[in-house]
């Protein structure tokens, strides 16, 4: 397999045209449609779908990019490594759902970084996403978040994909509120107390490899849909009548967006995060302080362990 016909393919990819690849590598199209062709040839898929209106990806393409893109950066990793002068460069690349206790842990984590060579890559995304970018070599570990009811469908996914995985942290979901909401004061809440209120939800990264099953209400009237935690966490402090269902908050955290955090007596779901990591990939210094800083900061979190 030439290397040239990886990148033609990956740029080809990108810009969703033989005829703009081209421009962007500055060759003729003619040698791009036949490198292509060759590639295709040789891996005996067809990649690329063509039409009047460009090109695009077959699902054997997709899954073809992806692993491309990761051999592309590695061979980007190893010129980089030999015409620098930091031979020993420090590298660690995790993607994780988003999680207050897992940026905690990676803050803690990149305090201690005293190399002056170190790449550290750090991406919040959903539990699917997290499993590709380990399998493509985007990022070296990955956490991931599944119903404990899925646990024999998720292993079985991870046998598959070649990869091992350690149990980080089980959890059951908490509902997060302003100091001021109505239902603050209350221990427990009930999916009933819920029906007036308005639920923020958090895109589909909060809870990853679903359950299938609903976590209490079946169907909130009123919610809105955020995509990152800060907006989520104003909403919650400045939006008294609202809620959201999410991974237990530190009592620092609590307090600096003037939340509180309580249980939903009809949420039994038990969460549980897990490393995970490529079949033979021997954990580095760094890869090991990461893991250690989340155990550390765990415990700091009511309601993981």
């Amino acid at each position: 397999m030439n290397i040239l016909h990886i990148k033609y393919a990956v740029e080809v990819a990108r810009q969703g045209s033989f005829s703009k690849a081209a421009d962007a590598l500055l060759i003729a199209q003619p040698n791009i449609s036949r490198s292509i062709r060759e590639l295709e040839e040789d891996l005996g898929v067809t990649l690329f779908s063509r039409s009047a209106k460009g090109v695009s990806l077959t699902p054997e393409g997709e899954e073809f990019i992806g692993y491309a893109k990761g051999i592309l950066r590695q061979i980007d990793a190893v010129e980089e490594l030999y015409k620098s002068d930091c031979r020993a460069k420090q590298r660690f690349s995790v993607s994780a759902p988003c999680s207050s206790y897992v940026s905690a842990a990676f803050a803690e984590f990149s305090c201690g970084l005293t190399d002056d060579c170190a790449s550290v890559s750090y991406r919040e995304t959903s539990s699917y996403t997290t499993i590709n970018d380990v399998v493509g070599n985007t990022c070296d570990l990955g956490i991931v978040r599944y119903a404990q009811g899925n646990e024999k469908l998720f292993k079985a996914l991870l046998e598959e994909k070649r990869l091992v995985s350690e149990s980080v942290a089980e959890f059951l979901p908490v509902l997060l509120m302003s100091r001021e909401n109505p239902l603050a004061e209350k221990a427990d809440v009930t999916s009933a107390d819920l029906a007036s209120l308005t639920e923020i939800t958090h895109s589909d990264m909060l809870f990853g490899l679903s359950s299938g099953q609903k976590v209490g209400r079946e169907a909130q009237d009123k919610r809105i849909s955020v995509s990152d935690r800060a907006t989520a966490y104003e909403l919650l402090s400045q939006n008294t009548s609202s809620f959201l269902r999410t991974v237990p908050l530190s009592d620092i955290q609590l307090e600096k967006y003037g939340l509180v955090q309580r249980r939903c007596c009809d949420d039994h779901f038990v969460y549980k995060d897990e490393l995970i990591y490529r079949k033979g990939y021997r954990l580095t210094s760094l890869d090991i302080g990461f893991v250690t800083a989340l155990n550390r900061i765990k415990v700091k979190y009511k309601g993981i362990k």
